[in-house]
C-alpha cells in the first residue's frame, strides 16, 4: 500500500511539472512579434546606413504569409497605426525586419513610429484591426533587443541582437 501511495504521489508530482512549464501564449497564431530593438546606435545600420529602431516578425508555419493590410503600433487605442504596404509577405519559417524610425519616405518597411527605450507596448494586428500579439518591454538603456527565447514560443528576455537570425545567435 506504502508503494502503492509513493508511486501515486511521484506520478502527481510529475504531471504537474510537466504542465507547469509553459512557453508563451502563441497558440493559433502563424505570426508573432519575435524581437525588439528599441536602443540601436551600433549593431545595425538600415539600407540608408541609419542605426534606427527594428521589430522583428517570424513565421510559425512553413508556409508564405501574405500579411498586406495588416498593421503595427506602439499605441493600444490606434492599432492601425502603421499599416503593411501591398506584397508584403513572410517566407514560411523566416523573419522580417521592420524599422521603427518615423521615416515613412524611405524604401522598405518604415513605420511611422519608433520605440521608446524607456519601454513600452508593440502590438501585431490583422487587417481588421484585431490584436494578433503583442510584446511590452521594460525600460533599456543598452542595445540589447527583448527577444523570444526560443524562436516564436518562448518567453521574452533580454539578449545580444539577433537581428534576422536564431534568437540566442548574435551577429
Amino acid at each position: 500500500m506504502i508503494k502503492k501511495n509513493i508511486l501515486l504521489i511521484s506520478l502527481f508530482i510529475i504531471i504537474i511539472s510537466f504542465s507547469c512549464k509553459k512557453t508563451y501564449d502563441t497558440d493559433g497564431k502563424s505570426i508573432v512579434i519575435n524581437e525588439v530593438m528599441p536602443v540601436n546606435s551600433t549593431v545595425v545600420a538600415d539600407q540608408n546606413g541609419q542605426y534606427d529602431d527594428w521589430i522583428e516578425l517570424f513565421n510559425l508555419t512553413s508556409t508564405k504569409i501574405d500579411i498586406t493590410g495588416y498593421y503595427l503600433s506602439d499605441s493600444k487605442n490606434n492599432p492601425k497605426k502603421w499599416k503593411f504596404p501591398s506584397g508584403t509577405y513572410i517566407e514560411g519559417n523566416e523573419y522580417l525586419i521592420i524599422w521603427a524610425d518615423k521615416d515613412t519616405t524611405q524604401a522598405g518597411l518604415h513605420t511611422n513610429f519608433s520605440l521608446s527605450s524607456l519601454g513600452e507596448k508593440v502590438i501585431f494586428s490583422n487587417s481588421d484591426g484585431s490584436q494578433i500579439d503583442k510584446v511590452e518591454y521594460p525600460a533599456q538603456t543598452l542595445e540589447l533587443s527583448y527577444s523570444r527565447f526560443p524562436d516564436g514560443t518562448g518567453f521574452f528576455r533580454w539578449q545580444n541582437p539577433s537581428f534576422n537570425i536564431t534568437n540566442g545567435s548574435s551577429k
